[in-house]
């Protein structure tokens, strides 16, 4: 693919899609930019290449209409793309998709049809429908047309931050990361691009381990946007070749990182977009005396999951903790539970008790708590000191057991 396809599209997309902004973001990093793409039309970077793609359809093709298949940002970004040029477009989505991404697709004018079972199922349907109703299928991430969209994300990074060491970007099917590898290093050779995935759905990262593409079943992971089972053969190839790196993060990190950009830098992101961030901040690629940029791809989180990300994240960053207790089952044992927590600063969020029934003893209970905290030694003191008057069997924080 020739790096001229970016510089193509990025005087085709002028008017049509917005140039998000890069900021400083200090709290992360001594050196550390963000590319916030969050703010674009649609609320993802997926606009880029589908408008790419469908502003060079010939007359012919943009007649009779396109198709694609999406849970939801590829799916904004062809329904708007399509509907600004008068094209119709019809989205294949599963059944399962959020709501409010379906009813978003539709509020940019797209048809959309909703396939049970599985996303496999949908894409296969919008195969069909493009090859009986000759529908112009526009692939969600390998076609270069698609890829060159993208990219400009990466010029524009380099208008902004000349400098810059260092480009970390989330990979699913490998798009974003193609278009912005080429571009970078089409400017400077020496920029380090950095790939992440998610544990859960590392096909990519193991792709290019092994030397040829895999499919990898995957799971069910908070960073959906980058859940793809197999990547495209041209993005592949670019990422072979192209992406110095590519690091892997868990569903409790990029929780982590989700809450700590709402938090301090006042910016919602989608757990695919939070990884670049989830990675810089639990050190999975070296970074010390490096200007680092973090694309923040999209935006698109379903509001039904934000309160489960919240919840994941203060348990991930130290500030939450639940506790179990037993405790005799007699007055005052639980005052004494809670004025001890009173003494040590610690917010109670939800207290449950029940009856030992698995303990030697008849009169035994067990009291679940769970309370908000500072930070790692501020729970460690809290243990230590229940200790000293109780017998704590379990605590659950950070992703650990004791």
């Amino acid at each position: 693919m020739d790096v001229k396809e970016i510089y193509d599209a990025k005087e085709r997309l002028k008017g049509h899609i917005k140039e998000t902004p890069v900021v400083y973001a200090p709290n992360l990093g001594e050196d550390v930019y963000l590319k916030v793409e969050v703010l674009q039309d649609t609320g993802s970077f997926k606009l880029r290449g589908a408008y790419n793609k469908i502003a060079t359809l010939t007359d012919e093709e943009a007649e009779k209409g396109v198709v694609a298949c999406s849970a939801g940002n590829h799916a904004q970004g062809v329904a708007k793309s399509a509907t600004e040029r008068g094209i119709k477009s019809i989205i294949c989505m599963p059944y399962h998709a959020p709501l409010s991404k379906v009813q978003a697709t539709k509020n940019y004018g797209a048809e959309v049809e909703l396939i049970k079972d599985s996303f496999d199922d949908a894409a296969a349907y919008a195969a069909k429908l493009s090859k009986e109703e000759g529908l112009t299928f526009i692939a969600p991430f390998d076609d270069e047309k698609v890829i060159a969209g993208q990219g400009t994300i990466g010029l524009e990074i380099l208008e902004k931050i000349p400098d810059v060491d260092i480009i970390v970007v989330p990979i699913g099917g490998g798009g974003l990361i193609s278009g912005i590898a080429l571009a970078a290093k089409s400017i400077n050779p020496n920029v380090k691009v950095i790939g992440v995935q998610t544990k859960v759905s590392p096909s990519m990262y193991e792709s290019i381990k092994e030397g040829k593409i895999l499919t990898v079943k995957g799971g069910a992971t908070i960073a959906d946007g980058i859940a793809v089972k197999t990547p495209g053969k041209i993005t592949y190839n670019i990422v072979k070749e192209y992406v110095d790196e590519i690091v892997l993060v868990t569903e409790g990190e990029i929780s982590s990182a989700i809450l700590t950009l709402l938090e301090k830098n006042k910016i919602i992101t989608e757990g695919a977009a939070a990884s670049t961030v989830a990675a810089l901040m639990y050190k999975k690629f070296s970074h010390i005396g490096k200007k680092v940029c973090c694309v923040l791809s999209g935006g698109n989180i379903d509001v039904t999951r934000v309160s489960k990300v919240i919840e994941k994240g203060l348990y991930k960053t130290n500030r939450r903790m639940e506790l179990k207790i037993k405790l005799k089952d007699q007055p005052g044992e639980m005052t004494r539970v809670t004025k001890l927590l009173e003494k040590e600063g610690a917010n109670i969020v939800k207290i449950a008790q029940d009856i030992d029934v698995v303990g030697d003893t008849i009169d035994s209970m067990i009291v679940s708590i769970v309370v908000d905290t500072k930070d790692k030694d501020h729970q460690e003191q809290i243990i230590t000191e229940l200790n000293q008057n109780f017998y704590v069997f379990k605590a659950n924080y950070n992703d650990t057991q004791f």
